[in-house]
């Protein structure tokens, strides 16, 4: 992409920052994982990734490191064309269940790990599946034997993630360079 997206800019915002407000309405709260300089800029809390370079698997892990809550909505700061409405779906399925994680999967079949919801419980086992080496999210809660809940959602253009500047496009301002 060549710039970070968190700071794409999105309806008049950055986009890191509207998608955390999306959490905050669905879930309750909102904290940003990463780089913690976004949080001026983002609005909302922002904590180091202990695992820095490790990938998304890393940021979950301290996401649960941190939290207070039982249930976790874990996204993507990518995903432009997520609801607050699609995530509290998410969400109240999740508190529903006696899984440990909710995946929805869309058309394609495939779960999206990167917009669903963990419950602290998964932490340790996870974190032991990250300590053996494994960083792909999904073979992780296999390794890791947790349970978990696959939700229809339905909708596959919820999950577009911004990659390249063609995926931005579609969400880019008039103004953006690219």
């Amino acid at each position: 992409m060549g710039r970070d997206k968190a700071l794409l800019p999105f309806g008049g915002i950055p986009l890191s920052r509207a998608l955390a407000g999306l959490v905050e309405r669905a879930a309750g709260c909102a904290v940003l994982v990463g780089n913690p300089q976004l949080e001026p800029l983002a609005g909302y809390p922002a904590i180091p990734d202990l695992y820095p370079g490790q990938g998304p698997l890393g940021g979950i892990l301290t996401a649960l490191e941190h939290t207070t809550s039982d249930w976790n909505l874990v996204v993507a700061c990518d995903m432009p064309g997520l609801s607050a409405e699609f995530l509290a779906g998410l969400v109240d399925a999740a508190t529903r269940s006696d899984a440990a994680a909710l995946l929805p999967v869309g058309p394609s079949g495939r779960p999206e790990p990167l917009c669903a919801v963990y419950h602290r419980r998964a932490r340790v086992p996870l974190g032991r599946a990250f300590a053996r080496g494994v960083r792909k999210i999904t073979a992780a809660l296999e390794d890791a034997g947790i349970a978990v809940c696959l939700w229809p959602a339905g909708q596959a253009d919820v999950f577009q993630n911004v990659n390249t500047p063609e995926d931005w496009a579609p969400w880019a301002p008039p103004y953006a360079t690219k």
